[in-house]
């Protein structure tokens, strides 16, 4: 099984102070992840460095696409590449709907009508109203269905990693069995991360492996049953035993 995404050695400053610590890890194709850890642990920094948001300095190591070195490359170049990131707080876009949002980002790549069928299919595997997708991206929308929105458009574009942070803060328990169910379905060929404080999705969605990052290091992987375990004692137990 190949390598997706491979992070060495990969510290990561924020205002100077260090955040994420020589943090390695070889995310493989086909594969879903979890990464956990308290607040504050660096989980949201790591995800945004990954994609290389300005404000994330990365002091030391590399991170590696498909094998193509990314480590200074734009946001932009990343995405291109491959790499996908939803937003734990989906913005809206006054005047601009999904499909003309996506007919913009796959410019030259897709014919409008394959985009326009995919949307319409992968809308309909995730429950979302078809008023949704003809409106303003994410105007008057839930935030399950923002949630839903940001899957769709992955789904879409068909990066080979995704990145979601916290996809399962403010979704209800419908939106989030449809979230896993997609997630579960389409899993083939594509490297899932996800990001998140809680086990509530890792209920009906199991990772292949969980990562546990405190203080901005990893300190633990393991399989499904890790995450139940951090819900049952929580981050300490793994402190007390590092």
């Amino acid at each position: 099984m190949s390598h997706m995404l491979s992070l060495k050695n990969l510290s990561v400053s924020v205002e100077k102070k260090t955040i994420i610590k020589d943090f390695t890890f070889q995310f493989k194709k086909g594969n879903i992840y979890a990464i956990m850890g308290p607040n504050g642990s660096g989980k949201s920094t790591l995800a945004y460095s990954l994609m290389g948001h300005p404000s994330y300095s990365i002091k030391r190591g590399k991170i590696k696409l498909a094998g193509n070195d990314i480590t200074n490359k734009k946001p932009n170049e990343r995405a291109k590449l491959g790499l996908f990131l939803s937003f734990q707080t989906p913005l809206s876009l006054a005047g601009v709907n999904i499909f003309q949002l996506l007919l913009v980002a796959m410019r030259g790549k897709r014919e409008p009508l394959a985009i326009r069928q995919d949307l319409e299919s992968y809308a309909k595997e995730l429950k979302i109203k078809h008023e949704l997708i003809e409106r303003a991206l994410n105007e008057g929308a839930s935030g399950g269905e923002k949630k839903k929105l940001e899957v769709l458009q992955a789904a879409v574009l068909a990066p080979d990693v995704l990145i979601f942070d916290e996809v399962d803060t403010g979704v209800d328990i419908d939106a989030l069995k449809t979230i896993a169910e997609f997630i579960r379905k389409h899993k083939k060929g594509r490297t899932y991360i996800l990001i998140t404080h809680y086990n509530r999705i890792l209920k009906y969605l199991k990772p292949d492996e969980v990562l546990i990052l405190i203080g901005g290091k990893l300190m633990k992987t393991g399989d499904h049953k890790l995450a139940h375990k951090i819900e049952e004692k929580g981050y300490d137990w793994i402190t007390k035993t590092a």
